[in-house]
């Protein structure tokens, strides 16, 4: 599978906690966001929407940024 550098826009916190993480957390992340990506443009939702969804189903788990920072410092 070829891939290609997409740039998404994020907040300040979340670019900073990406980019502390080791280089094989970072690749899953984009695994992972590479796999929601497409299965929800595969249904024709917009990239808002699949955005907006993934946000809200962090923040209803209770995932805020200082969470997640904290998660990433402890790999």
């Amino acid at each position: 599978m070829t891939t290609e550098e997409i740039k998404i826009r994020v907040d300040s916190e979340t670019a900073k906690a990406f980019n502390s993480t080791s280089a094989q957390e970072r690749q899953k992340l984009e695994l992972l966001l590479n796999l929601k990506l497409k299965e929800s443009l595969s249904q024709g939702d917009s990239l808002l929407k699949i955005m907006d969804e993934i946000s809200k189903e962090a923040v209803d788990k209770g995932l805020t940024p200082e969470i997640l920072q904290t998660l990433l410092e402890d790999e």
